[in-house]
């Protein structure tokens, strides 16, 4: 159990900062960098639960505003609900499975979100299969949540080749990072994995998070988003090969 110090505030306070920041410059990366730098501070179980009140309030303004929510929910539905019952079944894994197994998986899957994105290699898109392919994809994303916390991979990649506009495809990002983190916190607290000190720790972590959104929104301005996204990307990369080679030298 985390206890309430000064130092571990301090570690949580900086790191939603920073991830808040993230999010603000190019829309994206609150959840995985505070998953990130909190597992390699912390521990994968108490950065899964650290996430869930910043991301869910973050995720559920982006999810809410862009006109598309609708049109969203009717198209990605199966996807949806299959991220929510396979998360429940990811989560059991969490809960009784080899912490630095999962740590290790954690770093595989975030090195290979890094490399993806700064190569820009794209599936093909599902075209008249997508009925099949979108709860395929749910259910593999949401199991992956439920061991590891990250929402990413593969849904994200999944609904950059749906032919999605910008605003579109940031709103739709929102609704499937809240729907992730509802199913998420449902699925933890079940398995009894959520506790007192790190729910204050998560509530608390909400005002850095907002305060670096803010801050990175106005910063957006004056950065070029291609080249931070690229420093980004990179960084996360490096950030996974640590994250799984410190696992498997467990």
């Amino acid at each position: 159990m985390i206890l309430l110090s000064l130092e571990t505030t301090l570690v949580v306070g900086g790191t939603f900062f920073l991830a808040g920041l993230v999010k603000g410059v190019i829309g994206l990366g609150l959840p995985t960098v505070s998953l990130v730098l909190l597992t390699a501070a912390l521990g994968l179980k108490e950065a899964v639960v650290l996430l869930l009140v910043p991301s869910f309030v973050t995720n559920l303004w982006q999810g809410m505003v862009g006109g598309h929510l609708s049109a969203i929910l009717k198209r990605l539905w199966s996807l949806l609900a299959a991220v929510c019952v396979a998360t429940w079944f990811g989560a059991g894994i969490l809960a009784r499975g080899d912490v630095a197994l999962l740590s290790g998986l954690l770093g595989l899957l975030i090195l290979a979100y890094g490399i993806l994105s700064l190569t820009r290699i794209e599936p093909p898109p599902p075209g008249g299969a997508e009925w099949f392919w979108s709860p395929v994809v749910g259910a593999v994303n949401g199991f992956l949540t439920g061991m590891t916390g990250s929402f990413v991979v593969p849904g994200v990649m999944y609904l950059q080749v749906l032919g999605l506009s910008r605003d579109a495809m940031i709103q739709a990002m929102g609704v499937l990072f809240t729907v992730s983190t509802l199913a998420l916190a449902v699925a933890l607290g079940d398995r009894r994995l959520l506790s007192a000190d790190l729910a204050v720790l998560s509530l608390l972590a909400l005002a850095p998070a907002l305060i670096g959104m803010a801050l990175g929104q106005a910063l957006r301005k004056r950065l070029s988003e291609a080249a931070f996204r690229r420093i980004f990307f990179a960084a996360l990369a490096v950030l996974g090969a640590w994250i799984a080679l410190q696992a498997a030298l467990r």
